[in-house]
């Protein structure tokens, strides 16, 4: 009996200590939620984001320049960056033990922990300077990098998750290794594949560093890839050092405006694949 009891206090000591490390876990992103909805709540109507920035000084404006501007970028770094990154995960986790399988491996945990600012020179030296001129593409083509190596490891673990009875029921009834890697395990992992594609759309639509150096901003409202092109993590850095109160007024707002579009995203991902699929052991 003692030691029953001993088992059951042991067990809900343990789960209110994890329960503690949710709230703790929890509590910073609410204080940062609470106070982006205080600051720029009330900066958002129908000109913040119908309108493109007003003259220096002058009250009222919007950023709808860098709302087109970030669709654009991480739209055309998840084009590239998503394919690249589902894939080489795939092929980790199917054939794990080759050597190409190992370094892929090896080169993505190195560059999920090179520093983002890192990239952007690179993708300056590489594609700025030779063009002579910053464009929206180079952006895109630094962010697809900080997609890749996140996707694939998600992925990765993901696809490890499948039991390999599915895997050896679809070989006995005949189908290829190839059309059982896409059509049974990435069919079955395809929530988790979605959620890690989201993780990593969040951050690099975020990113602010690697735009510095290559989409650069502009105050125009444009759809060029190969110009220079605004992104609200650029108005959000450029009106924050801004000596002007109205600025900063439009980067609390354009920082909001951040946050909620990856909830989003991350709320549709999650009704859209809700309950379609799951792994069976």
């Amino acid at each position: 009996m003692n030691r029953r009891i001993w088992r059951r206090t042991r067990s809900g000591l343990m789960v209110g200590l994890v329960g503690l490390a949710v709230v703790l876990a929890l509590v910073p992103l609410g204080l940062i939620l609470g106070h982006l909805l205080v600051k720029g709540a009330g900066s958002l109507d129908w000109a913040f984001f119908t309108r493109g920035p007003a003259p220096t000084g002058v009250e009222g404006g919007g950023v709808v320049h860098a709302i087109v501007g970030t669709l654009i970028i991480v739209g055309v770094a998840s084009l590239m960056g998503l394919p690249v990154g589902i894939a080489a995960g795939i092929y980790c986790a199917e054939y794990p033990g080759t050597r190409l399988a190992t370094a892929t491996r090896f080169v993505a945990d190195v560059m999920n922990g090179t520093p983002s600012i890192v990239v952007g020179v690179f993708a300056w030296t590489w594609i700025v300077a030779p063009q002579k001129h910053f464009s929206a593409f180079a952006g895109s083509v630094a962010l697809a990098f900080l997609m890749v190596p996140m996707v694939l490891r998600t992925t990765e673990e993901m696809i490890k998750l499948v039991p390999h009875s599915l895997r050896e029921a679809a070989l006995a009834l005949g189908y290829p290794r190839w059309r059982t890697s896409l059509a049974v395990v990435v069919r079955t992992t395809l929530p988790g594949i979605v959620t890690g594609s989201l993780l990593a759309v969040a951050r690099i639509a975020g990113e602010t560093a690697p735009l510095l150096f290559t989409a650069l901003g502009s105050q125009f409202l444009s759809t060029r890839i190969d110009q220079p092109m605004a992104a609200l993590p650029l108005v959000v850095f450029n009106y924050a050092i801004g000596p002007f109160e109205e600025w900063h007024r439009l980067a609390w707002a354009t920082a909001l405006v951040l946050i909620l579009v990856v909830l989003v995203l991350s709320v549709a991902a999650r009704i859209a694949t809700r309950g379609r699929f799951t792994l069976r052991g």
